[in-house]
């Protein structure tokens, strides 16, 4: 377990000895964006690192009921976009664990330089630190597939859950062959643990959950990478996304993950389970 988080450590380390806080911010001064005025408007081509950005956190969120009150673990949190939308949009307390040190340094940053009351901690999904019953709301969007151990990883998300919490879970999960490596969550099969929607529906319930609701997204994000791909033909890449975050073979892993999504060989697929 240790030597495959370390792998997934280094994939998502810095690619050039720049941190990524810094390398976003200079790409947002290359464009013209001062320091002093960065806002989450400016961050939304970063802050969202999985299929569909925004529109898919949302089509999650939206089934949950949020309110102020809600106490939100995001595990696998990268540099803090999902839990600082929760923060904003729903006006509840969000805490972000992340194995990434420099994923959680950026999350933390950014969320200073705009406002937002988040928290984020580096720390383990299959050692979460925190006591049992302590959130309300726990969300995993596109974190499996780095994830070797689906039952203790749902394990450990219902032990911090209170009775009667939510896990609800975007993650692409394997429907035929694997993708070619690289892909945006892995360089090599050492850090690629991508399973099919019925190892999470049993790991769901070995620790104590009910499936509530669930929804394959294959036909969306197709539409959504064709949607993508014309906008790019038009006007290229945008100077403020992914690549930021995947480094320079970014073209190849999003390549790879494309063909396979095209393929029908993965698709990402939404879970929202209650805990007994």
């Amino acid at each position: 377990m240790e030597n495959a988080e370390a792998e997934v450590v280094s994939h998502y380390a810095d690619h050039d000895g720049v941190s990524l806080f810094d390398r976003i911010y200079a790409a947002l001064a290359a464009q013209g964006v001062a320091a002093a005025d960065v806002t989450a408007e400016h961050l939304k081509g970063v802050d969202e690192f999985h299929i569909g950005g925004v529109d898919a956190t949302l089509a999650l969120l939206d089934q949950l009921a949020i309110a102020p009150a809600t106490r939100v673990l995001d595990i696998g949190s990268g540099i803090g976009g999902p839990a600082r939308l929760i923060a904003s949009r729903y006006g509840a307390q969000v805490t972000g664990v992340d194995l990434t040190p420099d994923f959680v340094e950026t999350a933390r940053r950014l969320s200073a330089a705009v406002g937002s009351p988040t928290e984020f901690i580096v720390g383990s999904a299959f050692d979460l630190p925190f006591a049992d019953a302590t959130f309300d709301l726990a969300t995993l969007l596109h974190v499996g597939m780095n994830l070797p151990d689906k039952p203790r990883l749902f394990a450990e998300a219902a032990r911090v859950l209170r009775p009667g919490g939510t896990f609800a879970v975007y993650d692409v999960m394997l429907f035929g062959n694997h993708p070619d490596f690289p892909v945006p969550w892995s360089s090599g099969p050492e850090s690629s643990f991508l399973s099919g929607p019925y190892t999470y529906l049993d790991a769901a319930a070995e620790a104590g959950f009910t499936l509530r609701a669930r929804r394959d997204r294959g036909d969306v994000v197709r539409a959504f990478f064709v949607a993508m791909q014309e906008r790019m033909a038009k006007a290229g890449p945008p100077a403020i996304g992914l690549p930021l975050i995947m480094g320079p073979t970014a073209p190849v892993k999003a390549a790879n993950m494309i063909k396979a999504v095209t393929a029908g060989d993965i698709a990402p697929v939404e879970m929202i389970f209650d805990r007994r």
